[in-house]
Parts: C-alpha cells; structure tokens; sequence
C-alpha cells in the first residue's frame, strides 16, 4: 500500500512539473489606431449592411428632438452654464416629487458632455448624463450645509443652483457661503436635492453622509437624465428656449 502511495505521488509530481511553464515577459509594446473620417471614405459593406437595422433602432431612440437650448453650454470649474443647468433643473422638477429644496447640487464628473446650440435630442441629453445616478433628497444641518460648501471649495467647485453664493480662494479655501441672500444658520435644516451618488458622500462631499429625511427613489425613471429629459419636454411644451448663465455662484477670490 505504501508503495502505491509513494508512487501515485511521484506521478502528480511529475505531472505538475511538466505542466509547468516558465515563461518571462521581455517585452511590452502599444500602439494608437485613429479612428477618423478616412474610415468614411470606403466603408464596409458587409459592415454597414449587418448594423443597419441595430442603427435604426438606436436612431429612434436617440434622435428625437425633447428640447432647445440658447446657446452652447459645456462644464467647468468654477461655475459654468451648463453646471448651473442641472442643478436648477433638479429644483425645478422637485415639485414632481412634492419637495421643495432650498438648493441643489450636482457634480462637474457627472456632466460627460456639452450642449450645441439649437435642438437637442434625447441621445445630446444620455451624453451629458450617462450614468444610472437617481435623484434624491434629504436635509442637512447649516453646520453640514458649510461642511459641504468647503468640501466644494476644495475641489474648485461644483455645480451649485440659483441663490448659493460662495466665494473660494485659487487654493480650495471657503471664503463666504450665503443662500438665498441670507447667512447660513448652523442651526437650522437645509432640504437639499441632488444624485444618489452624492449622497452617499462621493466625490470628496462626505457632508451628505450626515444627510437625515432621505428620499432617494430608484425606479428607472428617476434617473438623472430622465428628470433632465423631462425638463426639457416641458420647457419645448411651453415653447421655451431653454438659457443658462455664468453669474457669479462661485467666485475665486483674487
């Protein structure tokens, strides 16, 4: 029996060893493929033929037209029309969940593209919002509401809706806040709107961890980009241009 063992396991050994390999990286390589206009001029037909139907019904998907916009918009730090845009947006469309938020915000690394002037479809609208990030709600302390203000200084701003007014040093220090024309209490209860994603204290804006009153619905249609499709569904409804400014809501001080 001994034997048996001894020489089953001279087997897995010689096994194992011949099943090993020994080889080493020598060399590592890359290179870039730039996909261009020369690849327009002497398409695939094979290709083309295969996506058409698939490029159909994206195109229906995509392409209606859900709104307008004054002029072009694009994000950046510290305050930008479009960064402006979607926070005001989130206040406006509160009322569908019957909250009044004193403000909203919504984070620059969620805007992943701009707006051209003119129409704008539903396919212009998912590349500016593309992530499964939901509206929500909740309140924070004025204490936590200056928390987070300095927290949004120290990234060189976000995007912030009308009536917060903060002034910011070229370093990330918070200067000043004010809302709505006024101080910023520590004492009372702020209601805010902004991405489930925020408040779950991403992005360097832990203040909203503190955050108490949660709503935070996640059907499909709560969706960031569904709320700001609608928005512009109503504003077209109402023959509306839809406009955004840069107006001074973060201000780096000299």
């Amino acid at each position: 029996m001994k034997k048996i063992f001894a020489l089953a396991g001279l087997s897995m050994m010689m096994l194992l060893t011949a099943c090993t390999t020994h080889y080493q990286l020598t060399d590592v390589s890359r290179s870039r493929i730039l996909v261009d206009r020369r690849y327009d001029a002497t398409p695939d037909a094979q290709a083309t033929a295969f996506l058409a139907p698939y490029k159909q019904k994206v195109d229906e998907v995509m392409s209606p037209v859900v709104g307008r916009v004054a002029h072009d918009m694009a994000a950046q730090r510290p305050e930008s029309d479009l960064s402006n845009l979607l926070p005001d947006i989130f206040v406006h469309m509160a009322k569908n969940y019957n909250e009044q938020p004193d403000f909203a915000v919504y984070n620059m690394g969620g805007i992943r593209a701009a707006l051209s002037k003119g129409d704008v479809t539903y396919g212009d609208v998912l590349d500016v919002a593309p992530f499964e990030n939901k509206i929500c709600f909740l309140t924070l302390t004025g204490e936590k509401v200056l928390e987070l203000f300095a927290q949004i200084a120290k990234r060189g701003g976000e995007g912030v809706s009308m009536g917060v007014q903060l002034v910011i040093t070229k370093d990330g220090q918070l200067v000043s806040a004010r809302l709505h024309g006024k101080e910023i209490d520590p004492q009372a209860s702020y209601r805010v709107t902004t991405i489930d994603y925020l408040s779950q204290g991403n992005d360097g804006m832990t203040a909203f961890k503190s955050g108490t009153n949660l709503v935070s619905p996640q059907d499909d249609q709560n969706n960031a980009r569904y709320v700001i499709r609608d928005y512009f569904k109503e504003m077209l409804q109402k023959g509306q241009v839809v406009d955004s400014k840069v107006e001074g809501r973060i201000v780096i001080e000299d």
